[in-house]
This record gives C-alpha cells, sequence and structure tokens, in this order.
C-alpha cells in the first residue's frame, strides 16, 4: 500500500499534515487531515484572574486576536453577570465589523484567492498573493492593501491597538470614541462597501464566469451533507457578535437554537488518539464517525454555514447577494423562500468564498450602521461589575466560524477550568472529510499524483480558512512549505517545496 502525504499543508495559519493511503490497485483507501500540534491553551489560563483574560487569550492568534478578545469579554460579562451599557456594545461589534472586514479580504485575495484568481493550476510559484497582483493589476493589489490597513485602523481606534487590541473589559469598554474618530470610521465603512462590491464583481467575472470554475462550484466533488451552525439575530439574520446558533440539518430543517450557556447541551467533543485536535458533533445527534447525512451528528461552521442556517442578512446589499447566491447554487433555484418553506443549503465547499465574500459586504455595510448610530460617541462604556464572580460563557462568530470560551472561577474570580471551542475546531470533522472526498475522487489508479492534483486536494481545506494555532494553541506556529510523497514502504520518491 503506497502513502501519499501533505506535510505541511500550505496558505493557511498553523501546522496540518494530510496523509492519504492507497490500495494494491491505486485508488483511495484512506485519507485524512492530522493536526500534529498540542492543543494547550485552556492549562496556561487556569489560576489567571479572569479580568486578565480578554487580554491573555487574544496572544493565542495574530491573525485572529479581535475574535478571542470580544468572546474572552462577553464571557468576562458573564461569570460577574453583568451587561455593558449600549454604547459599549454598539463599540464592541463595530471593532468587530472592521475586524471582519480586514480578516475576509486576507483570506480570499492571499490564502484562498491564489486558487481561484491565478487557477488552481498555475506553477506554485504564481499561486500566491503576488501572483493575484500580477494578473488583477497593480490598483486592486492596493486596494486589497488598504483594505486591510483600514480595518486594522478602525481595530486601533476602538481597541487601543491595531493588533491584540485592549479595551474590552468584564462589563464593558475601557474608553470610547469621539466625533473626529466617528468621521473617520464612516469614511473607512463607506469605502469599505465600494471594495466589497468590487470584490464580489471580480468573483462573478474570473469565478462564475469561468465554465471549469463554475462546474466545481456546482459539482459533487467538493460538497458534503452535514449539518450547519451559526449565530443569527432575531429575525434569523446572520449576526458576527451576538445572538442564537442556530442549527440546520442537511436538508434544511432547522432542528432548533441556542444560547451560549445552553452550548454543551448541543456540543459534545470526542477525542482521537492520532490527532491533538478534538472533533465536535451534534449530541443530540451523535457521533457516526466521519460520515455526513442526517443520521451523523457531523456539523459545518463558517462563511457558508453561517448563510446556511440563518434566512437571510441584516443589510440591504448583502441581503441581495445572499438571493443571487441561493438563486444560483441553491437546489431549488431560488424557490424555496416560498412561505412556510426553509432554503435548502449550498453544500458545496467552495461556495465558502462566495459565502465570504457576502460576509464582507455585510460587515461594511454594518459598519457604516453602527459608526451613524447616534449613540456611537457616547462615553456611558462601562458598568463596573458588583457581584461575585462565578461561570460565564462568551459566544460570538469568528470569520472560521463560531467560537465559545466558557469560565468558571472561585469566588476572588480566579479561573478553575477555561474551554476554548474554537472555529476550526468546530470544523475538524467536515474538513476531514471534504480531503478524503476529494482525494477519493481525484486520484485514480494509474494516474500521475503531481502537484497541481495535491493542491486541489489542498483546496479542499483551504476552502474553511482553518487556522490550527488557533485550533491548537501552539507554538511556535510556523508555516514550512513542502509536500512529500513516501511510497508504501516509507521512502521519499516525490519532494516539491512551496518556498
Amino acid at each position: 500500500m503506497s502513502v501519499i502525504t501533505i506535510d505541511p499543508v500550505t496558505r493557511l495559519e498553523g501546522h496540518g499534515r494530510i496523509e492519504i493511503r492507497l490500495d494494491e490497485a491505486g485508488a483511495v483507501r484512506d485519507a485524512w487531515l492530522q493536526v500534529p500540534e498540542l492543543r494547550g491553551f485552556e492549562r496556561f489560563c487556569l489560576g489567571r484572574p479572569v479580568e486578565e483574560m480578554p487580554i491573555l487569550t487574544n496572544r493565542i492568534c495574530g491573525v485572529c486576536p479581535e475574535a478571542h478578545h470580544i468572546a474572552s469579554a462577553k464571557a468576562a460579562d458573564a461569570v460577574y453577570g453583568v451587561e455593558p451599557p449600549r454604547p459599549a456594545r454598539l463599540l464592541r461589534e463595530l471593532l468587530y465589523s472592521a475586524f471582519f472586514f480586514a480578516d475576509h479580504t486576507t483570506h480570499f485575495y492571499a490564502l484562498g484567492g491564489p486558487d481561484l484568481l491565478v487557477g488552481p493550476d498555475a506553477p506554485v510559484a504564481e499561486r500566491n498573493l503576488l501572483g493575484v497582483v500580477h494578473r488583477l493589476g497593480l490598483e486592486i493589489g492596493g486596494n486589497v492593501i488598504q483594505a486591510r490597513k483600514s480595518g486594522h485602523a478602525v481595530v486601533a481606534i476602538i481597541g487601543g491597538r491595531a493588533v491584540h487590541p485592549c479595551t474590552a473589559v468584564p462589563g464593558g469598554q475601557t474608553k470610547g470614541i469621539g466625533e473626529k474618530e466617528r468621521a473617520e470610521i464612516e469614511r473607512i465603512g463607506r469605502w469599505a462597501v465600494e471594495f466589497a462590491q468590487g470584490s464580489l464583481r471580480l468573483f462573478d467575472e474570473l469565478v462564475l464566469g469561468d465554465p471549469a470554475y463554475r462546474a466545481l462550484l456546482e459539482g459533487e466533488t467538493y460538497a458534503d451533507r452535514t449539518y450547519y451552525l451559526g449565530l443569527v439575530d432575531e429575525q434569523n439574520r446572520v449576526a458576527f457578535y451576538d445572538g442564537s446558533a442556530s442549527v440546520v440539518a442537511p436538508d434544511g430543517e432547522r432542528i432548533g437554537s441556542y444560547t451560549a450557556p445552553e452550548y454543551t447541551d448541543w456540543i459534545a467533543e470526542r477525542v482521537e488518539p492520532w490527532t491533538y485536535l478534538k472533533f465536535p458533533y451534534l449530541r443530540k445527534v451523535g457521533w457516526k464517525g466521519l460520515v455526513g447525512g442526517k443520521d451523523s451528528g457531523v456539523y459545518c461552521v463558517g462563511p457558508l454555514a453561517r448563510l446556511n442556517a440563518a434566512d437571510g442578512m441584516a443589510t440591504s446589499l448583502a441581503q441581495a447577494e445572499y438571493e443571487r447566491f441561493y438563486a444560483t447554487l441553491g437546489p431549488d433555484g431560488g424557490s424555496a423562500a416560498a412561505p412556510g418553506r426553509r432554503r435548502r443549503p449550498v453544500h458545496n465547499r467552495l461556495a465558502m468564498h462566495w459565502a465570504r465574500l457576502i460576509e464582507l459586504l455585510y460587515a461594511a455595510e454594518r459598519m457604516v450602521e453602527l459608526a451613524t448610530d447616534p449613540g456611537i460617541t457616547s462615553q456611558d462604556v462601562r458598568r463596573v461589575p458588583d457581584r461575585p464572580p462565578s461561570e460565564g460563557v462568551g459566544m460570538v462568530e469568528a470569520p472560521r466560524g463560531t467560537l465559545v470560551h466558557h469560565y468558571r472561577t472561585d469566588a476572588r474570580g480566579v479561573l478553575t477550568a477555561v474551554n476554548l471551542l474554537v472555529g476550526t475546531t468546530n470544523n475538524y470533522a467536515p474538513i476531514s472529510m471534504s480531503v478524503a472526498r476529494v482525494a477519493r475522487d481525484l486520484i485514480r489508479p494509474g494516474a500521475e499524483v503531481g502537484e497541481s492534483l495535491l493542491n486541489r486536494i489542498e483546496m479542499a481545506f483551504r476552502a474553511y480558512d482553518p487556522c490550527f494555532g488557533c485550533a491548537t494553541h501552539a507554538l511556535p506556529g510556523q508555516m514550512p512549505l513542502e509536500v512529500t510523497i513516501r511510497d508504501a514502504g516509507g521512502e521519499v520518491v516525490q519532494t516539491v517545496r512551496r518556498d
């Protein structure tokens, strides 16, 4: 039996490897994604005062520290039983919308974009951000840099720092913003809306307008039928900062929703001996292994899952794109919005990229809404906790999926238990399933296993925008770039370097 190893996988945050085992005929017998990093950050936090957690946990990841900062602050609010004033909640969500805008820009143009905008079969030296800029032009490249800079500028204004923000504390924020800062954020938000619309036009032209890509988006190679989970507001529209978690079955039936303190009633975590990353699943359905369908508790989170779990978007331009998304890719051809019926989910994981751009537009529109709210410049930004600490859960949508921080403390507010359930951990089972499905579909007996084919397998996990450094909380978090193929005896038969 031959073994193909992609170690490490590339264009992601953290480190992982894909193992593909072939039978004697050369067909794929099994494939999985292994995460060989130690998960340990929760242990580092024990014995720390809970009020330190919004600053401590945002060091988990330099890519999405804002997600941990805000989830941790919400958990600390709950530990002390304090509800921040409305202006503080507006500021937190405004920071969070700017963060989403910058993070989705990064993935689409730098991580997932090379496959979509340059091509999965392009030379490896061109399949990167520079290759994207070369194809799209310097003006668009400059706009991408400006988008990231603008998002981080808003984070710095509200959060005190462009990376590792520090202003969210139990009960609210340490500072507000003034009119000059508000006007600057509004200007950035209106520019961000134009940038997001331009990104969607690029997707239309270069992806939807390409018959080969269109076939991938509408085919079965990258499709897995699982449950979907995402936060929604009271009107069942996609929500990033606050809401209840909506759970939708593979056929589109909504089976329920839960609030942050109820997450353990819905989610269980399975441990396997061959990986450091856990496999969450729906407790009420049960674990059936790495398989899809309504009888399996495997669920998916992230941009596609959020759209599938919701009934729409909360801003007008994003809602129009949401409707177009399902009219184009939905199994009902857009007709599932009829009264009394739920829209059936889109299962193709490459559609994550389109869903991410719809969320990019929503985040930009929401920035403008929040920046023009009359209460955004109020200095009433903190309610000091006045009751003993105990236990609390904070839940937000990170770009990669639903993020939960769960803390227990003693009477002094010192942490005795910490659980962090991050987006990539939620997605570990569906990522593994997608990798196996694509490998089985593409690797055929007698076919040459070249770099281009291996990249198409990597596209299966890259669509999820995984962050293994965040999911496993390990050092050093480096990103070496090498693909190794070994024969059945373990001997290296081919090595492709990507540095």
